[in-house]
């Protein structure tokens, strides 16, 4: 009897897990869609080729390989007209960072989470001098913590959301 309540007891954390990383994923799909709708106005402000476009487009790929500065500058101009850059150190604002992640359906402990995470990706990264390359480095570190948590969004699913926002 024992064994089958620790069996169901398994079943029951597996499902919420999943369950979990399914929202997550959700979370971080609609947080990038919210930045998907700045890419053409900042693209435009930034004076930057379609290539962006790409860039932004194959961000979520797991293999793809960040190596355009430029993209650290979109993502700054992004983030800061989401009101989620300090300005004083250009780090991220926690504060409404954790506001945002929770607008997009996250909870207080997933949030912070995310905070978390995007604060030790700039501590590993704060001796980089120039900025644009510096956000950069801080979104693939991102990246590959929300891969490693199975958090990151499916390709399919960005590459459609940001076709619409195009």
């Amino acid at each position: 009897m024992a064994v089958l309540t620790k069996w169901r007891m398994f079943v029951v954390f597996i499902y919420l897990n999943l369950n979990n990383v399914q929202s997550s994923q959700d979370i971080i799909k609609s947080m990038t869609s919210s930045f998907g709708k700045l890419v053409t106005e900042c693209q435009t402000e930034l004076e930057l080729g379609d290539e962006i476009i790409q860039e932004f487009v194959n961000y979520w790929s797991e293999d793809y390989q960040l190596v355009n500065r430029d993209i650290g500058c979109m993502i700054l101009c992004m983030a800061s007209r989401l009101d989620l850059v300090n300005f004083t150190d250009m780090t991220l604002h926690h504060g409404n960072a954790h506001e945002f992640a929770k607008s997009h359906g996250a909870d207080d402990a997933t949030a912070g989470q995310i905070v978390i995470i995007i604060h030790d990706c700039e501590k590993a990264n704060i001796d980089e001098g120039d900025l644009c390359t510096r956000i950069m480095k801080v979104a693939k570190c991102f990246k590959v913590n929300m891969h490693d948590l199975k958090w990151a969004p499916s390709i399919e699913v960005i590459l459609e959301e940001v076709m619409i926002s195009v």
